[in-house]
C-alpha cells in the first residue's frame, strides 16, 4: 500500500512539475548485465561527449566544451568509472577536446587518440598537457585500426584523408561493435568526408548514428544516411544554440529516411544499451517534445 501511495505521489509530482528522473538500465533478454554494451550521449550542451562501457572497461568519445569538464567527470564517477581504457578526441575544435583535460587529470588513461597533435589553441594545449603529465603520447590512428572494449570491438573507419583544409573533416570517425549491433560514431565530419569515406568502401551500415556536427546541414547526406541506415540517430546539442542547431534540413532527411531521433537538448543524458541483438534507449527528462514522434513522451519509474 505504502509503494502505491508513494508511486502515486511521484507520478503527480511528474506530471505538476515534469521533472527529471534518474537513469535506470531495462531488464536483461537473457545476457548477463557485463556483457551489455552501454553507450552514454552525455549532455553537454552545444558540445559532444560520450562514454562507451563494456564489461569493465570504459571508453570516452569527445569531452565538451572546457567549461563541461567538471560535469563530465562527476557523470563518469558516477557510473563507477575509475580509469579509462581510451580517450578520443574526434578533433581540435574546444566543444570536443575542451573537457578532455580535466577528465585526463582525474583518470588514468591507457591510450589516446587524436587526429594531430598540434592545433592552435589553449583547450588543445591543456589537453596535451594532461596527456604529457600521464607519460602518454598521442596514438594518430589510421582507417582500419581496431581496438577492443571487453567484448566489443572499436574499428576506425576515418577520416580516410589528411588533406582537408576544414578540420571538421579530420573528425575521427569510429564504429563500435557488440555482436550485431553498431552504433557509428562521426565527430563533425561533413558533406566532403562523408563522400569521401563512403568512396572508400568502408562498411558504415549502423543500427544507431551519432548525427554529424550537431545536426548541421553541412552533415548527413542523403547519400550517407542511406548508405548508414540507421534505425536510431542521436544529436548532442544545446537548447537555444546560437547557430540554430539542429537545422531542419538534416532532421527531414532523418525523417524521410525513418529515423527516430533522440536529442540532448530535449531529453538530457540519453543511454543506450544492447547485449549484441536488441537495443533500448533511456534518457533522463520525464516529459520531452520529440520530433521524432512530434508528441509529448511520459516516461516513469517502474516499481517493484
Amino acid at each position: 500500500m505504502k509503494k502505491r501511495l508513494l508511486a502515486l505521489c511521484l507520478l503527480i509530482s511528474i506530471l505538476l512539475t515534469g521533472c527529471t528522473l534518474p537513469i535506470s538500465e531495462p531488464a536483461s533478454s537473457g545476457a548477463a548485465s557485463s556483457d551489455y554494451l552501454r553507450v552514454h550521449f552525455i549532455d553537454v550542451g552545444q558540445a559532444d561527449c560520450a562514454l562507451i562501457q563494456c564489461g569493465d572497461e570504459f571508453m570516452l568519445i569527445d569531452g565538451g566544451n572546457p567549461s563541461d569538464s567538471s560535469r563530465v567527470v562527476s557523470y563518469l564517477l558516477s557510473q563507477g568509472v575509475e580509469e579509462l581504457k581510451m580517450v578520443v578526441g574526434t578533433h581540435p575544435h574546444s566543444d570536443h577536446i575542451g573537457g578532455l583535460a580535466g577528465v585526463l587529470a582525474v583518470f588514468p588513461t591507457e591510450m589516446v587518440l587524436s587526429p594531430t597533435t598540434t592545433y592552435g589553441s589553449k583547450a588543445f594545449d591543456k589537453f596535451m598537457y594532461y596527456i604529457d603529465q600521464q607519460g602518454l603520447e598521442v596514438t594518430i590512428p589510421s582507417p582500419g585500426d581496431t581496438y577492443t572494449l571487453g567484448s566489443a570491438t572499436v574499428t576506425v573507419l576515418g577520416p580516410v584523408k589528411t588533406s582537408y583544409e576544414d578540420v571538421n573533416n579530420t573528425s575521427i570517425v569510429l564504429m563500435i561493435q557488440l555482436g550485431n549491433s553498431r552504433f557509428l560514431f562521426t565527430g563533425d565530419m561533413e558533406a566532403q568526408a562523408e563522400r569521401d569515406l563512403l568512396d572508400s568502401g568502408a562498411d558504415v551500415k549502423a543500427d544507431v548514428l551519432k548525427v554529424g556536427h550537431h545536426g548541421s546541414h553541412s552533415s548527413t547526406t542523403y547519400r550517407f544516411l542511406r548508405e548508414v541506415a540507421p534505425t536510431y540517430g542521436v544529436i548532442s546539442v544545446g537548447k537555444d544554440n546560437s547557430y540554430g542547431h539542429p537545422h531542419e534540413e538534416p532532421l527531414s532527411r532523418l525523417r524521410d529516411a525513418d529515423v527516430t531521433v533522440y536529442r540532448t537538448d530535449l531529453m538530457g543524458n540519453i543511454v543506450a544499451f544492447t547485449d549484441g541483438e536488441n537495443i533500448t534507449f533511456t534518457w533522463e527528462k520525464a516529459r520531452i517534445a520529440s520530433p521524432a514522434v512530434g508528441a509529448c513522451i511520459l516516461r516513469f519509474p517502474q516499481f517493484a
